[in-house]
């Protein structure tokens, strides 16, 4: 499947960089950074705090004492000796726990790129932007909540796991048109999210070779002007893609930090707000906590308001709300 043209547009949110690409008037792919996490690029100064002996792999600890992976670490870096690192791949919180941050040792100055530089260096075109062209953001997020995508006859179910992504293929339709009916949307949403590292698909298992070799080659034309590889359909109908991993997925972020990711919602919401009056914005106890005061008072500098901030634990921590009132 051959992408039609695409440009990307970026908004300076509260508490995060967002981007997106439109194509045809859609949102067809996206990304997303957060102040408080490192990113892929940014050189940071940081310290050796462990080495195993002969390996070209260690573990450092910048001055706010965070960890960070280390690859291809010098013979001569002894522990306690100050680097430069370039992050390659950032922190990906998952529940219970967080992988490290991955980087390898770098020249030059501490430095951390916008996303309009990341995107600008790739090629892209892209445009910084108050407001996105095109209306779908709060659907793309929907979505990442749900983690569900539907499609005429079946659906999508996304399932982040410590060892990858996994994708599971339900419907009604008959086996091999489902697994057919499946590869659009699949491919869609595989840039929509801002998928990459390990993606498990599970398809619906097709006994004979012809069908599954037809699913390979759907799924190949699919997607391919994005970069990845990814094995041939099993006997049991399950393909797994490899993509380069850089930060965490819209999926990731739903379902590991969703009162960070609802609490981002909720203030561009806000931002939109056009009727007259304070902001209030109603949101469950877990989404009001994480909105720091800072983030409070960027709001009612952009809007020219004042905000007030109400907990209401009857809603979803996805069904937080933003509206103007008289005080």
């Amino acid at each position: 499947m051959q992408l039609p043209a695409m440009e990307w547009f970026i908004e300076n949110g509260i508490g995060e960089e967002r981007a997106i690409a439109v194509a045809g008037g859609q949102i067809v792919a996206s990304a997303v950074i957060w102040p408080e996490e490192f990113i892929a690029g940014e050189v940071v100064k940081a310290t050796l705090v462990s080495r195993r002996a002969g390996s070209a792999r260690g573990t450092a600890r910048t001055d706010n004492a965070r960890e960070i992976l280390v690859d291809r670490l010098p013979k001569d870096a002894r522990e306690g000796a100050p680097l430069h690192l370039q992050i390659t791949r950032a922190g990906i919180a998952e529940t219970g726990r967080v992988k490290l941050p991955h980087s390898r040792p770098a020249n030059g100055p501490a430095m951390r790129p916008t996303l309009l530089q990341t995107l600008r260096s790739r090629g892209y075109q892209v445009q910084q932007v108050h407001r996105f062209p095109v209306s779908g953001w709060n659907e793309v997020i929907g979505e990442a909540f749900s983690r569900e995508v539907t499609f005429p006859g079946g659906a999508l179910q996304f399932a982040p796991t410590a060892a990858m992504m996994l994708i599971d293929i339900d419907g009604t339709l008959p086996p091999a048109a489902l697994a057919q009916a499946a590869i659009t949307p699949l491919a869609e949403s595989v840039r929509r999210f801002d998928l990459g590292g390990s993606i498990g698909i599970d398809f619906p298992t097709l006994p004979a070779k012809a069908e599954r070799k037809a699913v390979d080659s759907a799924l190949g034309d699919a997607l391919q002007d994005w970069q990845h590889e990814r094995t041939g359909m099993n006997g049991f109908g399950f393909v797994q893609l490899v993509a380069r991993l850089e930060r965490p997925s819209l999926l990731h972020r739903a379902a590991s930090q969703p009162a960070r990711l609802a609490a981002r919602l909720l203030l561009r919401q806000a931002e939109m707000v056009e009727s007259p009056g304070a902001l209030l914005l109603t949101a469950h106890p877990e989404v009001i906590a994480v909105i720091p005061r800072a983030w409070q008072d960027e709001l009612s500098r952009r809007s020219g308001r004042q905000v007030q901030l109400k907990s209401d634990p009857a809603l979803a921590l996805e069904g937080a709300f933003a509206q103007s009132v008289v005080i």
